[in-house]
């Protein structure tokens, strides 16, 4: 008797500069939107891209859509997950599960018990869009802890025609005993949700920054500028917010580079950033690079080197 499957494969829209050769600039944040689904047709938009909480703001929304041209089901979920001094987001019982994240995956505090999320399942018809209200429920119990975060996930729901019987299998096979696969990639997005439990220290540096030329990209395609740098968490709290690379002196001059939406996460002090730049620079000439505020004080100047 043949067996015919179909497997799904949950792809999660991830805001990273997925580039081959040289990991770039990497927001800390889940994409906005993502590509349409095969499964179901549903093409998910997703605002904002962050939400976080405090004592005085404890409650807030996420805003979802359906832009796709099918209808779709979709699970509303929190989900733990850790950064890596690269920029890298993984799953927090994966980074538990491997020696050489697990010192850093111990340190990421969950909200789960601190938030409750509403509702928990939706489903949307193309062009409908649906509310995700967020509030903060309790404390945690560590009066000691200052900061504690959650993905917000919002994955598809496989469609109700996927998957069959082994009887429903064998009779589709016609007794030719072959083995088949049916792919159903389903749409996932995710943002950080955040809670703040005492007076915000958002304070930052920029280190170790230096300009060199590497291969962006194709392994084999040309050299590309990229200034490399150590963004530093100096606070308690988590950072968020934009690099800008200009002239030295030159404070309206266009960025010859820029990476915005970039965090450090609590469970981490640093992360390296590679950010490719327009040109290289003259010989003699100076950079300045400015790392601004776009949590708590949008804008607010927080580090600032001169290369």
């Amino acid at each position: 008797m043949s067996l015919s499957m179909k497997a799904s494969a949950v792809l999660f829209a991830a805001a990273l500069l997925a580039v081959p050769g040289v990991p770039l600039a990497q927001p800390a944040v889940q994409s906005p939107s993502a590509p349409a689904s095969p499964a179901t047709g549903a093409n998910l938009n997703i605002s904002p891209k962050r939400v976080t909480f405090d004592r005085t703001h404890r409650s807030g929304t996420i805003y979802i859509f359906n832009q796709g041209n099918a209808p779709g089901a979709f699970d509303i979920t929190l989900v733990d997950r850790v950064m890596l001094p690269d920029g890298q987001i993984l799953p927090l019982a994966d980074a538990l599960a491997n020696p050489d994240t697990k010192a850093i995956a111990d340190r990421v505090r969950s909200a789960q018990n601190v938030l409750q999320v509403s509702p928990r399942r939706v489903t949307l018809n193309p062009g409908q869009g649906q509310t995700i209200r967020l509030r903060v429920a309790a404390a945690p119990d560590d009066p000691s802890i200052v900061e504690v975060r959650s993905h917000l996930t919002i994955s598809t729901l496989p469609p109700r025609d996927s998957g069959t019987t082994a009887e429903a299998a064998a009779a589709a096979s016609n007794g030719s005993g072959e083995l088949r696969f049916q792919i159903n990639a389903l749409l996932g997005l995710s943002v950080p949700a955040i809670v703040r439990l005492n007076d915000p220290d958002i304070r930052a540096g920029v280190e170790n920054a230096h300009v060199e030329l590497l291969r962006v990209g194709d392994a084999k395609g040309p050299l590309t500028p990229v200034l490399t740098l150590d963004l530093v968490r100096l606070g308690a709290n988590s950072l968020f917010g934009n690099i800008e690379i200009k002239p030295a002196g030159q404070p309206r001059s266009p960025a010859i580079g820029l990476a915005r939406g970039v965090g450090v996460y609590t469970e981490i002090e640093r992360r390296t950033i590679r950010i490719p730049l327009n040109r290289a620079p003259e010989p003699g000439e100076h950079f300045e690079v400015t790392f601004t505020d776009d949590d708590t004080s949008p804008g607010k100047l927080l580090a600032k080197i001169t290369l």
